[in-house]
């Protein structure tokens, strides 16, 4: 009886390993496809990224005859992010800036562009520079907000060099007051009313048409 059992268990175990060497190609081929479609899928989606991403978001500004592209919607989200933490160091609520009367739209399409350098410029050498915190968030996002600023001033200098961005009269006194209005304030206070005015800038930006 336990020869026959053993017998028998021996018959059922060589029926089952030649089951299971039977099954295995049809298990490795289905991983195989498996791991093919989603090869597929990765690749699909790294394409997709590749070619939509970089274009999400830019804005074509006309400024006169210097027409420029920037991704504005990328500054505007960065911005976004420390906005709220910058208002809160500005204790002077009844000063601004940058005013309406001195705006993009309110200037001469023609003296726009010059006028939007020298705010740029006045950004990148008072303003970013001279903004102190142990945030070091809010710190990363002006440095990227100060790289963009200065990739779009490059593209102005190179409308300037081509003689589309003509400084006359208009654009220089307007800019003459915006300096003004920062320099009345104590050096500190000028930086921080000037980053929390970030959004005014860039709306003026968003509505060049």
């Amino acid at each position: 009886m336990i020869g026959s059992l053993l017998a028998g268990d021996r018959l059922l175990g060589g029926q089952k390993h030649q089951h299971s060497l039977s099954s295995a190609p049809v298990v490795s081929r289905l991983q195989h496809k498996m791991d093919g479609s989603g090869l597929a899928l990765c690749l699909l989606a790294a394409v997709f990224c590749l070619f939509w991403t970089p274009s999400a978001g830019l804005k074509t500004l006309h400024l006169g005859s210097c027409v420029i592209t920037t991704n504005l919607q990328e500054m505007r989200n960065g911005f976004s992010e420390i906005r709220d933490r910058v208002l809160a160091e500005d204790e002077i609520i009844d000063v601004r800036i940058l005013r309406k009367m001195v705006s993009l739209q309110d200037t001469e399409p023609a003296g726009q562009c010059c006028l939007l350098r020298h705010v740029l410029r006045l950004y990148l050498d008072k303003v970013f520079k001279n903004y102190q915190t142990p945030d070091h968030h809010i710190l990363r996002k002006l440095s990227s907000l100060a790289n963009s600023f200065l990739t779009i001033k490059k593209d102005l200098r190179l409308c300037h060099d081509r003689m589309t961005c003509p400084c006359w009269e208009e654009a220089m006194e307007k800019y003459s007051r915006i300096l003004s209005h920062f320099e009345e304030l104590k050096p500190r206070e000028a930086v921080v009313k000037a980053l929390g005015e970030l959004d005014i800038l860039l709306r003026w930006m968003e509505e060049a048409e």
